[in-house]
């Protein structure tokens, strides 16, 4: 007898480990799970931004912060102007972007970001930022690579 409680409790703890509800939730599926779609999330995000290739101009500059969702205008090497992914041409640049800001009201709120190849010319990007102001869009950024170069 000293050598424990006899056959009921070794019965019992048999018992309940065969038959008794699962008490703990196994959290580590859940982990994983969620490690994954940040990891897919980490790397689709930049593909998420506006599609048109361009080379961005080396510059020292810091970032900006922005507060409301930005206007996108993207101008090729060849001159070309995109608003978004679709082309846009100069006489309908202002329209098109007070279409989508909301309204030529809301157009001095909205960010506009213009990304323009380092190798497009300077006329076109300086026409654009003209157009733009006499517009009423008056939160114009200039993108730009921050990264140095090799």
């Amino acid at each position: 007898m000293a050598l424990g409680g006899g056959a009921s409790g070794g019965g019992r703890r048999g018992r309940r480990g065969r038959k008794g509800p699962l008490t703990e939730i196994n959290v580590t599926p859940l982990v994983d799970v969620m490690l994954v779609l940040l990891i897919i999330f980490m790397i689709s995000a930049p593909l998420l931004t506006v599609g048109v290739p361009v080379e961005l101009p080396k510059t020292e500059a810091s970032a900006v912060e922005i507060k409301s969702e930005p206007l996108s205008v993207s101008i090729d090497q060849q001159g070309a102007i995109f608003v978004g992914d679709s082309e846009t041409a100069f006489e309908q640049l202002s329209a098109r972007l007070q279409t989508e800001a909301g309204g030529a009201d809301k157009a001095a709120e909205r960010p506009v970001f213009v990304r323009a190849d380092g190798r497009a010319p300077y006329q076109a990007v300086a026409r654009v930022m003209a157009r733009l102001s006499a517009s009423g869009f008056t939160k114009l950024n200039l993108i730009t690579d921050t990264a140095p170069e090799a």
